[in-house]
This record gives structure tokens, C-alpha cells and sequence, in this order.
């Protein structure tokens, strides 16, 4: 897994296929 930091893009990706993508705005511990 890759380390996501507050205010980090991200993108889940699934078979090559984006299934959701969005802007981290907490860190759930």
C-alpha cells in the first residue's frame, strides 16, 4: 500500500480501471 499524507491526491485503481479518486482531508488511525 502506498502512504497517503493529509492534503494527498490519490487514486484507486482496480484492473487498470479508476474506481475512486479524491483528496485526503483526515488521516483515519
Amino acid at each position: 500500500p502506498v502512504g497517503l499524507e493529509q492534503g494527498s491526491k490519490f487514486a484507486i485503481r482496480e484492473g487498470g480501471l479508476t474506481v475512486g479518486a479524491g483528496v485526503i482531508t483526515k488521516i483515519i488511525e
